[in-house]
């Protein structure tokens, strides 16, 4: 059967698969098969950082499928964003959908939010900026979209590239899930506050070192976040999970800071509250409120194109 992003031959006439190398087709069959053949899988990296949200992804990052990665990342084969966009907008759904499977006494595991009227989860009116629906601009009240949130790059590295693979793969992968039913979009709300160094030749701890703190949401982000729909921070590839984990932090603060803001405004003299029990912590580090892993207060997850081989491995429930 002629997969939909073949169409794009008709249009682009590549001179060879993407992958492989095999003449004029986008991605051949052993190509396509190998991205989006199977399933998508929970993947969790070894050691697991703490606060990482759950991660789903289409394929193992070996032999075609990295060819497919590398040759859109770094050879600007540009085609090549919508079949990877397809396998991505797979992994979503499969996020998406464990989310939604019932936890302790039948409840979901992590929870949609309550349906909005013109109103945030703290009852607040929100102001919603005006647009076509992509970066911070065109959310809207009652918009339930999937809100589909890419890991920037490095600026330098998008000046050298000439684009931005994660954006435009998570560009390409909203289309997919709206044509299949699935309201979605992208903000491009992340990114860098600071110069980081180049992850490649970093192990697991170093590069969550580098990235600690370098993520913030951009102004008038957070009111779009913090509206209790699903957020999935998406990526081409994950590796130790330090740029996932690095993007869930930003985006729960600010949604925190959001919906903080929001309810001080409703209640301005608010009675004296009780004392709080103690943070949960993961992994011996504390984590904010309803952010960690397996509570109903988190909105976050997360889904990529491609994970190692032995990401795939581990299965722990």
């Amino acid at each position: 059967m002629r997969g939909w992003w073949q169409d794009l031959t008709d249009l682009v006439l590549p001179a060879e698969c993407g992958g492989c190398g095999r003449p004029r087709a986008v991605l051949c069959a052993e190509c396509r098969a190998a991205l989006s053949g199977a399933a998508p899988s929970r993947v969790r990296p070894v050691p697991e950082p703490a606060g990482l949200p759950a991660v789903h992804a289409a394929a193992p990052y070996t032999d075609e499928v990295r060819a497919v990665l590398l040759a859109h990342k770094e050879r600007g084969a540009l085609a090549l964003a919508a079949p990877l966009g397809a396998a991505l907008a797979g992994a979503v759904r499969a996020a998406l959908e464990t989310a939604r499977r019932p936890g302790p006494a039948g409840r979901p595991v992590a929870s949609q939010g309550r349906l909005r009227r013109g109103r945030g989860q703290a009852g607040c009116e929100r102001e919603w900026p005006e647009g076509d629906g992509e970066g911070v601009r065109g959310a809207g009240p009652g918009d339930r979209a999937v809100l589909l949130v890419p890991v920037p790059s490095a600026r330098r590295a998008v000046r050298a590239r000439g684009h931005d693979p994660a954006r435009r793969i998570a560009l390409a992968a909203a289309g997919e899930l709206r044509r299949t039913g699935t309201p979605a979009r992208v903000l491009g709300v992340l990114r860098q506050r600071r110069a980081v160094a180049d992850q490649s030749g970093l192990n697991s701890r170093q590069r969550s070192d580098n990235l600690a703190g370098a993520l913030e949401v951009v102004g008038g982000g957070a009111r779009l976040l913090a509206g209790g729909g699903r957020v999935v921070l998406v990526d081409d590839l994950m590796t130790t999970g330090a740029s996932l984990t690095e993007a869930a932090r930003a985006v729960r603060e600010a949604q925190a800071a959001a919906e903080g803001a929001c309810a001080a405004r409703e209640r301005p003299e608010r009675p004296e509250l009780p004392e709080l029990p103690e943070l949960p912590e993961v992994d011996g580090r504390i984590v904010g409120r309803g952010q960690a892993r397996g509570t109903r207060g988190d909105t976050v997850c997360s889904a990529v194109v491609a994970a190692p081989p032995d990401a795939f491995e581990i299965n722990r429930n």
